[in-house]
């Protein structure tokens, strides 16, 4: 199961992009996305979310 992101909520940082170890998260339409196949679940782009736009 991958992260979601809540696209209400997300501001474009690309925070999440940069701290993703497998690279599963990228941007469409200023709003990050993820790639549920490669996502780890490993909890780093959670974190890394200044606005709390991602959970498990």
């Amino acid at each position: 199961m991958a992260v979601k992101i809540d696209k209400d909520s997300c501001v474009g940082c690309t925070a999440c992009i940069d701290t993703c170890p497998v690279e599963a998260l990228s941007m469409n339409d200023d709003k990050a996305i993820v790639n549920e196949d490669t996502c780890i679940d490993c909890g780093a782009c959670i974190d890394s979310c200044p606005v709390g736009a991602i959970t498990l």
